[in-house]
């Protein structure tokens, strides 16, 4: 899911930048400066939310920011996240497949130490149109899955 939560920046006197965000109980973060800050509240937010998504709790409604009081030289950011995209990038561990090949072509593939999961992986990968790019794998859908995809009306 793709969210997007007002944040509150505090400048610090040694240069760090203090982050909150009013919304989500708990949800803060600081950074040595305004670009670390950002990144920062971005991974906060996004773990904060992931967190909510998968104990199933509500997702509080975001304010609007022009609504979130601040004082000082306090100022307020909103900060974009998709959960989606964390979610794939953390939950990156493996499962164990079992499968059955004609014993001839696991010999063959013995004989030249093929590594099965790794040769399972590129032709899925392959065949589902999956890329990885800066570390995150982008799933494009294919007109085999279009055509498979489970029929919403029944």
């Amino acid at each position: 899911m793709k969210y997007a939560y007002a944040a509150v920046f505090t400048p610090e006197e040694n240069g760090l930048y203090s982050v909150h965000f009013p919304d989500l109980q708990g949800c803060y973060t600081s950074g040595d400066n305004m670009s670390d800050a950002v990144y920062m509240a971005q991974d906060v937010l996004n773990l904060t939310l992931y967190d909510l998504e998968e104990e199933k709790k509500p997702i509080p409604k975001a304010s609007k920011p022009q609504d979130i009081k601040t004082s000082g030289e306090q100022f307020t950011s909103v900060i974009a996240v998709d959960t989606e995209t964390y979610r794939r990038f953390y939950e990156n561990k493996s499962v164990k497949k079992t499968l059955t090949i004609p014993m001839w072509l696991n010999e063959r593939a013995e004989q030249a130490n093929v590594n099965f999961s790794g040769v399972l992986q590129s032709a899925l990968k392959e065949l589902l149109h999956v890329q990885e790019m800066d570390g995150l794998y982008q799933y494009n859908a294919t007109p085999f899955q279009q055509k498979n995809k489970p029929d919403s009306s029944s």
